[in-house]
């Protein structure tokens, strides 16, 4: 086996969870904040156990980990 042989699982506790956190990410990415209050109401009134907590932030995590598209410039002399 080796010394790095067992190496943690990537996949979260609970899916739904870390979508949630994915969909959290994405509102707040994009300065939505009617979506993120909805999400934080939503994971407050189902987060049961430290393991959802930890997908939640899994999921954000997952999305904060790709990096933004730049959009193209409008002066396109620099």
């Amino acid at each position: 086996m080796g010394l790095f042989g067992r190496s943690k699982s990537t996949e979260p506790d609970n899916p739904a969870m870390a979508e949630l956190g994915r969909e959290f990410a994405i509102a707040r990415r994009h300065g939505d904040r009617k979506a993120m209050r909805r999400i934080g109401r939503e994971y407050t009134n189902t987060a049961r156990s430290d393991s959802d907590a930890a997908s939640f932030q899994h999921g954000q995590g997952a999305y904060d980990a790709i990096p933004p598209i730049k959009p193209a410039r409008r002066n396109r002399r620099r």
